[in-house]
């Protein structure tokens, strides 16, 4: 049974599952066998397409909710003739939970995404126990999920959640650790003299 989003074609450069209601078959996802990287929540696409410029032997998928930034991005990445990324319009939390594949993805990256500041709302926060076992089960065995974020105690919120799961450990990530583009908003938050909290985690 498919999801009505799927009754319409593809954009060029978008990514349709053929099935939303059960796991993908990892060799739809990278034909070619190429390691896959996630980004969840791409936004307008920029750090998608850096990363796919930058390294052209993986695969990139960007996860996007919005049709309109969905849309976008897969125009930007048929306009910069990449072959190796695609934008899935879907939302976050049930992409990692229900639709991934077991050891189908090398890096998942989770860059500023809602910190739902009021307590009251710490339960929509996307980084909670499920999504955790979700990641480490779809991370391959030398698997990373990468997290960053503008708000300090999202952050220290998501280190606790992390530790009680017990499931990854702690890998260093300074700026030169390895190439990673900044964001607009990066940039525009450190301009400001204000700092982002990231943290890499290795399946353990």
């Amino acid at each position: 049974m498919q999801t009505p989003l799927a009754a319409r074609p593809p954009f060029r450069g978008e990514f349709i599952p053929a099935d939303y209601f059960q796991r993908l078959d990892p060799a739809a996802l990278s034909p070619d066998g190429r390691p896959l990287e996630i980004d969840l929540g791409c936004g307008d696409g920029s750090f998608l397409l850096d990363m796919a410029a930058h390294y052209p032997e993986r695969r990139f998928l960007g996860v996007e909710r919005l049709l309109g930034r969905v849309r976008k991005v897969a125009k930007r990445i048929t306009k910069a003739g990449l072959e190796n990324a695609e934008v899935l319009r879907l939302e976050s939390r049930y992409t990692v939970e229900w639709l991934l594949p077991p050891a189908s993805v090398s890096r998942l990256h989770l860059l500023c995404p809602d910190p739902w500041p009021k307590v009251k709302h710490h339960r929509r926060r996307l980084v909670q126990q499920p999504f955790l076992d979700a990641i480490r089960d779809m991370l391959t065995p030398e698997g990373e999920f990468l997290f960053m974020t503008d708000h300090e105690e999202y952050f220290h919120w998501v280190e606790d959640v992390v530790a009680r799961h017990g499931g990854f450990q702690r890998q260093e990530w300074t700026e030169d650790s390895f190439f990673y583009p900044k964001t607009d908003f990066q940039r525009q938050w450190e301009a400001e003299g204000k700092s982002m909290w990231r943290l890499r985690l290795a399946k353990g």
